[in-house]
C-alpha cells in the first residue's frame, strides 16, 4: 500500500482562506522602529501572574503578610500591565488583515481576554483585605490564572514562532 507525498496535495484541498487578499499580510503595525510592542509588552503582565501564584504560596508556607501584599501588587500590576499589552494586541488584531483573518489568533485574543477578567478579579479579591483573601480563594483564583496564562502565551508564542505573525519583516 504506497502513501501520497504530503505535497502532492490535489488542488481541491487548499485552504480558502488563504486566497483571501491580504492573507500575507501579517508585518506588525503597532511597533517601535520594527520592534512589536505588543510583542515585548507581554511579557510582564506573564511573569507577574506567576508572581503572584507564588507570593501566595509563600504567604500560606510563611504567614508573612508581607507576601501578601506583595500579591495583592503583583495582581494589580500584572493586570494593568495586561490592559497595556491587550490594547497593543487588540490594535493588531484589527488593523493587520493577515492576522485579523487566522481563527488561531481569534482564539488567543478570547483566552487573553479572559486572563485580564481573571487577574481583574484576582486583584479586586484582595482589595480589601489582602491576608484574608490569600486562602483559599486568592490561591486557587492565582492558580487558576497561571494555567490560564500558560495556556494563551504558549498559544501566543506558537503564532509568533511558527506562524510568524505580528512581526517585523524588517532587518
Amino acid at each position: 500500500m504506497a502513501t501520497e507525498d504530503k505535497n502532492d496535495a490535489p488542488a481541491d484541498l487548499v485552504d480558502p482562506i488563504s486566497q483571501l487578499p491580504g492573507f500575507h499580510e501579517t508585518e506588525s503595525r503597532i511597533a517601535v522602529h520594527g520592534h512589536p510592542i505588543h510583542a515585548m509588552s507581554v511579557a510582564f503582565p506573564v511573569a507577574l501572574t506567576f508572581c503572584v501564584f507564588g507570593a501566595d504560596a509563600l504567604y500560606w508556607w510563611t504567614g508573612d503578610e508581607f507576601w501578601a501584599r506583595a500579591a495583592l501588587w503583583a495582581a494589580g500590576t500584572g493586570f494593568l500591565f495586561g490592559m497595556l499589552a491587550g490594547f497593543s494586541g487588540t490594535a493588531e488584531i484589527l488593523l493587520v488583515p493577515g492576522i485579523r483573518k487566522r481563527a488561531p489568533a481569534w482564539t488567543h485574543f478570547i483566552i487573553a481576554v479572559t486572563l485580564l477578567a481573571l487577574l481583574g478579579t484576582n486583584w479586586g479579591y484582595r482589595l480589601f483585605g489582602y491576608e484574608q483573601a490569600v486562602l483559599p480563594y486568592g490561591i486557587l483564583l492565582s492558580a487558576l490564572c497561571v494555567l490560564v496564562v500558560s495556556f494563551t502565551g504558549w498559544h501566543g508564542g506558537k503564532l509568533v514562532f511558527d506562524y510568524r505573525l505580528g512581526t517585523s519583516k524588517g532587518s
